[in-house]
């Protein structure tokens, strides 16, 4: 009977034992980053409160990550999270939330996620921006002359 209990046990755990031997963190890379504002999530005990909060001018890193299907737009809670930019590193979501892990830190950092686009999509638009940039100097040559 012992034995089939730790059976049973043994097989409840061996789909989890995968999923962490296999790596339940997607791969991307962070192409871009820029200081914008805060995402401020106040809860409902602060908005109902007396007096409202005063708005702070913090200021957040944003970046743009890139993985193989959909490209993210993230932002960092506080102005200390800071991420290399052209590394390769590991994420994963987590409710409404990306958790994110540099070389192998023993914690995560939990980032906003501001938006999402499928990379097809993308790389689309970024090709379209470079065309367009590559067109400018031929125009303003041709408006230059009489």
């Amino acid at each position: 009977m012992n034995r089939i209990w730790c059976l049973a046990v043994f097989l409840c755990l061996l789909p989890t034992a995968q999923a962490q031997s296999l790596g339940v963190y997607q791969h991307g890379t962070v192409v871009r980053m820029r200081m914008g504002d805060c995402l401020a999530h106040h809860g409902f005990v602060s908005m109902m409160g007396g007096q409202p909060a005063q708005p702070e001018a913090e200021t957040c890193p944003e970046y743009t990550l890139v993985s193989d299907k959909v490209v993210f737009v993230i932002v960092g809670k506080s102005s200390d999270q800071i991420v290399p930019l052209a590394d390769v590193i590991d994420f994963r979501l987590r409710g409404h939330e990306l958790a994110v892990r540099i070389d192998d830190a023993r914690h995560e950092s939990k980032f906003h996620i501001k938006e999402m686009v499928l990379r097809s999509q993308w790389d689309l638009v970024q090709k379209h921006i470079e065309d367009e940039l590559r067109a400018m100097p031929s125009a303003l040559a041709a408006r230059a002359q009489p």
